[in-house]
């Protein structure tokens, strides 16, 4: 975060041929920024609205993952403690975030529609030789057709659970090309400043070697958190996918053993 701050300073401040603060190594990185050619410039300040939205990202996942772990397990008390799936709808909306609520309700959705067409139907099983009015057994028609509701249902929530967290997979990949580009770029402006004042100490090169190694600095402080945050959410993702998985199948069970 400190390379960003400095970078913000860096174009606040007045024009380049202005003097330096004394301040030691962040106000010589200061100053070497204000130098750096437009390219460069251009170049890390897209690195620097890059490394602030994965950020952005980032936050954002850590809240969302967090709310749906503790709602999911919230859930899943409720639902095997409920002995009615109408009770376990009247508090799906009060837990919208866990992946588990999505699922439940759309195999709770197909499941009522079924459960409506077999007591309709007139020539649904159980009917014959029952007395007039009495109420017939209402059972599932096709377990297969909700067995394709929940797993639309689970394909819905795995797209919201993994919703921006390939930007973060895209910030990793190319930050440190961004970056490169920008070293190379620099080095390329270092070695004409070279040969037009025509000295080769380490006075006249260091300064100019700096300047265009900043980008490469840049696009790896973008780059390394992506890359951890990436592989941690995508760990997440595949928790909860089996989390969803292993719900589907206990819907199922529980709907061929009471209405099959």
């Amino acid at each position: 975060m400190q390379t960003c701050v400095l970078l913000a300073l860096a174009f606040q401040q007045g024009p380049a041929g202005a003097p330096t603060a004394p301040g030691g190594a962040e106000s010589d990185i200061v100053h070497l920024v204000r130098q750096a050619s437009p390219v460069n410039q251009f170049i890390l300040v897209l690195l620097l609205l890059i490394s602030a939205i994965s950020w952005g990202v980032i936050l954002y996942k850590i809240w969302q993952f967090q709310r749906a772990q503790r709602q999911s397990g919230s859930f899943l008390e409720i639902f095997r403690r409920s002995s009615k799936f109408s009770e376990v709808q009247a508090v799906c909306r009060t837990l919208a975030e866990s992946p588990l609520v999505g699922i439940f309700q759309a195999g709770y959705a197909e499941l009522t529609a079924q459960l409506k067409s077999s007591n309709t139907s007139p020539g649904a099983p159980g009917t014959e030789g029952r007395p007039a009015g009495s109420p017939a057994r209402p059972t599932l028609k096709s377990l297969d057709a909700l067995d394709r509701a929940l797993l639309r249902a689970s394909g819905v929530e795995m797209q919201r659970l993994e919703r921006r967290v390939t930007f973060l997979a895209t910030t990793a990949s190319i930050s440190p090309f961004i970056g490169l580009f920008g070293t190379v770029w620099g080095i390329l402006i270092a070695f004409q400043r070279i040969g037009a004042s025509g000295g080769t100490s380490l006075a006249v090169v260091g300064p100019s070697i700096a300047e265009a190694l900043i980008a490469t600095a840049a696009g790896l402080f973008a780059a390394i958190p992506a890359v951890y945050f990436y592989n941690h959410f995508t760990h997440h993702v595949k928790t909860f996918a089996q989390a969803m998985e292993d719900f589907s199948l206990e819907f199922l069970t529980i709907a061929e053993r009471n209405f099959m």
